[in-house]
């Protein structure tokens, strides 16, 4: 792992003529066009970066991008990759190991969802305020390197409460609609069933995916702050749950990046990562 870690830091940084990102950008399902925001510097396929899974999901083009964005050094991926697609938990947060080596301290993940919060219509754009991990697994399972963080690292502040904080304000200033909830983490690939769903909501979950709680744990091992955004684009509450199609995902997350976009892109220029 560490070997890996390093390897793969020293040939991205030979492409990027030593570049420091301090923010991290993980951009979902449909949600790749934050991309156009960004001042680029660097592009990198995924296929040339060494140890890097390559994304197989359509919506997702596999590319690194390193850049500006709100005034910071970025670096995004335009693509990620999920436990469904046959990846390992180490696998899938590995990118965010290569992101902490290469200098970020604040990470940003975005998604696409179903939600079950009967307050939710389709479009919603959530922030991410906590999360429950339905994954049969954990990427920090297996041997604990010091280098990279605790063995047993603290999950009661996952998501950074004064980015959440400054993210609604912003919002409010542009007149978008945004709520908070919890987001469940599924494997996927099949969308929940009517039962699933109101599992899921007697739980406490709002929304749930097939991704970002892998990243997310990862990232909190690191000791990374984290902001996270969801867009529901279909709803699993009781008596509305819709049939659902990839392709209709995409679409409602098409509609309602520039949205998320907007938000991420200010978000970004406020903090002090």
């Amino acid at each position: 792992m560490l070997e890996q870690i390093a390897f793969t830091t020293k040939s991205i940084r030979e492409k990027t003529s030593n570049f420091i990102p301090s923010v991290g950008i993980i951009l979902g399902t449909g949600l790749g066009g934050l991309v156009k925001e960004i001042s680029v510097e660097f592009t990198i396929p995924y296929g040339e970066i060494p140890h890097f899974p390559v994304s197989t999901v359509s919506g997702h083009q596999g590319k690194l991008i390193l850049g500006e964005l709100g005034g910071k050094k970025v670096i995004a991926m335009q693509g990620r990759f999920h436990f469904y697609e046959g990846y390992t938990m180490e696998q899938i947060g590995f990118p965010v190991r290569i992101m902490k080596a290469l200098g970020v301290k604040s990470l940003f993940v975005s998604n696409a969802c179903g939600g079950m919060n009967p307050d939710f219509e389709v479009g919603e754009i959530m922030f991410i305020n906590d999360h429950i991990n339905l994954f049969p697994t954990n990427p920090l399972i297996g041997k604990n390197y010091d280098e990279l963080g605790p063995r047993f690292p603290d999950m009661g502040a996952t998501y950074n409460k004064q980015y959440i904080q400054l993210a609604k304000k912003i919002a409010s200033e542009h007149n978008i609609k945004t709520s908070e909830g919890v987001y469940a983490g599924l494997t996927g690939p099949c969308f929940e069933t009517p039962a699933e769903y109101r599992y899921l909501r007697r739980i406490g979950a709002d929304v749930v995916g097939m991704s970002t709680v892998p990243e997310v744990i990862v990232a909190r091992h690191s000791g990374m702050e984290v902001f996270g955004i969801s867009i529901v684009t279909d709803l699993g509450v009781e008596g509305k749950v819709q049939t659902v199609t990839h392709e209709e995902v995409l679409h409602v997350a098409g509609i309602q990046e520039p949205k998320m976009s907007l938000i991420v892109k200010e978000l970004i220029r406020q903090i002090n990562p």
